[in-house]
């Protein structure tokens, strides 16, 4: 066998490389295959301990990777979306099921018998020096030639972990040298110290941040031989201290709530080695158990690895309350600002970036609660019209102060989420989300134009006749009934009901212009002052622009779902759509008729 030289240390390098590698883009296509369905399924999670165990095992095996979901939960609880004790649960189902991977990387010891019959060709067959090529071949081949999008991440998974399978290969070969090198014996003695086993674990696995990468290449040393079950227990209970490095990074500048998410999961770890590490201990030096002298293989490890967090988990949960309380003192309440929770957009995190599919739809969360807010101030505004109110005019300024906020925040974060790696339904709705948050703010501006001339006609104490008074009344619930079906499209994702807003788009223009033309009239009759006339049209422009920002969300939606561009779809309609101009009469019908009522009197 060849002497282990500076080539082997070259290789062990490089295989790291490729599995941790290989292991990101594994993770990464598994969370955008997901589209972020499991994640946003923790936003609901309740009480039940169990279901949030199971459901912190599901999203860490479809991700492939404990630490994204540490990390997700940071988010999750410093943007509002998810509590802290909520938190606790998942924690532990995430690390029960981040030993998944171990398991997978077992094929990697397995060993062919030798005689050449079926079941030697099945057992060669499963190791991954033999299947990891095909695997390679697939992938390569769907990332190429695969149209849709979800067929080209499925080939990015087989990918990935093809890369991560010829790393662990290239580790475990480069290792091979060290069977028989007495120094290596004389280091791995050194081990036999548990404490050193868990100070090595974690300073290792908190430099590279990942604890499949640690317990891999604990899995290729212990095909020298070397390793006992004595020593790997301690450098696994170490490894997934280490592994906590990568959440407590992700809490710098968030929450209070939001830091002990991370220390929490610090705690479980520490705690739950401090436990256990001395019955290790106490079963390899007192009551001298043999397993823990005989040598330990690829199961062995991924066996201890499972055992350690399932342990933990059955040890506090009982005493999850104690926990939460535990990682108060550890991050003590402070003089933090008092937000208002108008301004505060839910999900919009920066750590979310992380987890582009989760992002997106958080984003969607922050964007309904935009419209939901500017749907309240226009309406509020039209009723302005009817009837002057001090106190109303003061919260419409305000919200489009907050609406203002809003727009900048969520814009800012959408170009980020856009440069990240989503799907093509994200993507698109993120372009959705784009357009449509313009809009919204666009809308508040007009509400506060509204304001200042309902202002400026209390200011000088005059007002609209009660036959104009009619006439704005007409066209404000024709525009507040478009108001509500384009924002109810929007927050629902309704098409069905994003193609009613643009026959009473047509109907509102229509009324607009029959009331302009009556205002000519009063002005030629001298029916009317010119300051009022002023007002009127400036009334009137700005709620012809609010129904057209309406058709812009509905059009936008239309665009967006339906892959028709805003201009084709409206020359369609209005030339070919039977329903359009069904819909049409009906509306005009319905307002042409109470407008019929009105006096031409200002």
């Amino acid at each position: 066998m060849e002497e282990f030289s500076i080539f082997n240390i070259f290789t062990l390098l490089g295989g790291l490389a490729f599995f941790l590698y290989g292991m990101k883009v594994m993770s990464t296509g598994l969370e955008k295959l997901t589209g972020g369905k499991l994640e946003l399924a923790l936003k609901k999670m309740t009480e039940n301990k169990l279901k949030a165990i199971l459901l912190g095992m599901g999203v860490t095996v479809a991700i492939q990777s404990s630490s994204a979901m540490t990390v997700m939960l940071v988010g999750f609880v410093n943007s509002g979306i998810m509590s802290l004790e909520q938190t606790i649960g998942v924690c532990f189902g995430s690390n029960i099921g981040t030993t998944f991977t171990a398991w997978i990387l077992c094929l990697d010891g397995i060993q062919d018998n030798g005689d050449g019959g079926w079941l030697s060709f099945f057992l060669r067959l499963l190791k991954p020096v033999s299947f990891s090529p095909l695997i390679a071949l697939a992938g390569t081949i769907l990332i190429m030639f695969a149209k849709k999008n979800k067929k080209k991440d499925v080939g990015r998974i087989l990918v990935g972990f093809a890369v991560l399978m010829t790393g662990m290969t290239l580790m475990s070969d480069s290792v091979d040298p060290l069977a028989n090198s007495p120094d290596f014996q004389r280091i791995l003695t050194a081990f036999k110290n548990p404490v050193l086993g868990v100070l090595v674990g974690t300073v290792f696995t908190g430099i590279i941040q990942s604890s499949a990468g640690s317990i891999g290449i604990l899995q290729a040393f212990s095909k020298t031989g070397g390793l006992t079950w004595g020593m790997s227990l301690p450098i696994i209970m170490g490894c997934n201290i280490g592994t906590c490095v990568t959440a407590l990074l992700s809490t710098m500048g968030v929450s209070k709530d939001a830091k002990r998410v991370a220390w929490t999961h610090i705690i479980i770890k520490i705690i739950g080695t401090l436990v256990l590490l001395p019955i290790v201990i106490l079963l390899q030096n007192v009551i001298d158990l043999g397993i823990m002298e005989k040598t330990v293989g690829y199961v062995g490890i991924a066996i201890m690895h499972t055992i350690f967090n399932v342990a933990t988990t059955v040890m506090f949960m009982p005493f999850t309350k104690q926990l939460v309380a535990l990682s108060k003192i550890v991050v003590k309440d402070g003089k933090e600002e008092v937000k208002d929770p108008r301004r505060t957009l839910t999900g919009l995190d920066v750590i979310l970036l992380k987890t582009p599919a989760v992002a997106v739809h958080t984003c969607i969360t922050a964007t309904n609660q935009m419209a939901e807010l500017t749907r309240e101030t226009i309406l509020k505004a039209l009723e302005l019209l009817k009837g002057y109110d001090e106190e109303a005019c003061d919260i419409i300024i305000e919200n489009e102060d907050i609406i203002d906020g809003y727009e900048d925040k969520i814009n800012s974060f959408l170009i980020k989420l856009a440069k990240s790696s989503i799907t093509g339904a994200d993507s698109r709705s993120v372009s959705k989300m784009m357009h449509c948050v313009g809009n919204f703010e666009r809308i508040s501006d007009h509400a506060v134009n509204l304001v200042e001339s309902a202002q400026e006609m209390h200011d000088k104490g005059i007002m609209f006749s009660d036959e104009c008074i009619n006439e704005i009344t007409v066209i404000t619930d024709a525009i507040a009934e478009n108001i509500n079906k384009a924002f109810d499209s929007y927050v629902n994702s309704d098409l069905a009901t994003a193609h009613k807003v643009e026959p009473l788009e047509e109907v509102v223009d229509n009324l607009s212009t029959e009331l302009k033309n009556r205002h000519i009239r009063r002005l030629q009759n001298d029916e009317c002052t010119v300051e009022l006339g002023y007002i009127f049209q400036d009334v009137l422009t700005n709620l012809e622009r609010v129904s057209d920002h309406c058709s812009n969300i509905a059009g936008c939606l239309i665009e967006t779902d339906e892959k028709k561009t805003l201009h084709a779809y409206l020359h369609d309609v209005k030339e070919n759509d039977e329903t359009f101009r069904n819909e049409y009469r009906e509306y005009a019908e319905e307002y042409f008729r109470r407008l019929s009522g009105s006096s031409v009197k200002a």
